[in-house]
């Protein structure tokens, strides 16, 4: 799917940007990385804090900002709690200033056939999954905003290409709905 394609909303434009920036980034990178994950923070108010931004960047960031108001800025967050994603999304919380998020991480799929023999002990489950012939393994980087929308980039490790990203609103509703959990306040 074509971002410019998401129709008017300029949010949702600026977030499925966002979130194709930490793909390509992430890829650039290459695989068998950790999982990450950012805060999203519109890059005028990055700008409006006159302290801290070296002066290239902060050139940058008013080049991005002028071609499209609504940009953001992912800011990657080094120290998580719980050695897993999905322990480390529990304890998140974000201050206003932050209107989304996003994470990149990789997983391994295997066909539902192959998982029935899999152990029930979960270190040699790991094992198996990540020595299985028929796995394939992901990237996926999924967005979210604090209104709920929400975007999602995979790469399949064998069509590792830049021209072969998924990329859709609804493509790991599951993540996606952890994600919006971390802005939900306790009271809630």
């Amino acid at each position: 799917m074509d971002i410019e394609s998401l129709g008017v909303n300029p949010d949702h434009v600026a977030l499925a940007r966002a979130v194709s920036e930490i793909e390509l980034e992430v890829a650039q990178l290459g695989w068998d990385r950790p999982s990450t994950v950012y805060a999203l923070v519109p890059s005028s108010t990055i700008l409006a804090d006159p302290a801290g931004l070296p002066a290239a960047i902060r050139q940058d960031l008013e080049a991005q900002v002028q071609a499209f108001p609504n940009h953001l800025t992912a800011i990657l967050q080094e120290e998580l709690p719980g050695q897993r994603i999905e322990e480390s999304l529990g304890y998140l919380s974000w201050p206003e200033q932050v209107v989304g998020m996003a994470v990149s991480m990789e997983r391994v799929s295997v066909p539902p056939e192959a998982e029935k023999d899999a152990p029930s002990d979960p270190d040699a489950a790991i094992s198996y999954y990540a020595t299985h012939p028929d796995r394939q393994e992901f990237r996926i980087v999924a967005g979210v905003l604090r209104d709920g929308q929400s975007w999602s980039a995979i790469r399949s490790r064998d069509l590792d290409d830049p021209d072969k990203v998924a990329q859709a609103s609804d493509l790991v509703p599951d993540l996606t709905a952890a994600l919006l959990a971390t802005f939900t306040d306790e009271e809630e």
